[in-house]
């Protein structure tokens, strides 16, 4: 014996999501094996140090730091002397890789 069912739906318990937190993530790429600190601005009031983690082809894996999204100008300095500066937009939730190219060896 068959049994057809149509027109029958089944409902499952479904869960609704009220928006993703205004916040972006930064992560520092430091150039070649080196790891090492530096000073980081945000928009010329946010301040704070930050670990570089290694450049490698596979998976980055370090410290993440929060940012708001939006536009923000970003710039970073090691020992005084400034190795990066540039605006970027910053997405919810996006993680932002900043590679770091320091002319002068650590």
């Amino acid at each position: 014996m068959m049994v057809l069912f149509t027109n029958c739906s089944i409902k499952y318990p479904t869960t609704k999501q009220s928006g993703k937190e205004d916040i972006a993530y930064l992560i520092f790429v430091s150039e070649g094996n080196k790891k090492y600190e530096v000073d980081v601005v945000i928009d010329e009031t946010t301040a704070f140090s930050a670990k570089t983690v290694k450049a490698k082809k596979s998976d980055l894996k370090g410290k993440i730091y929060s940012a708001n999204t939006g536009k923000r100008k970003i710039t970073v300095s090691k020992k005084g002397q400034k190795i990066y500066e540039k605006y970027i937009f910053l997405s919810p939730q996006e993680t932002k890789t900043i590679l770091l190219q320091w002319k002068n060896r650590l």
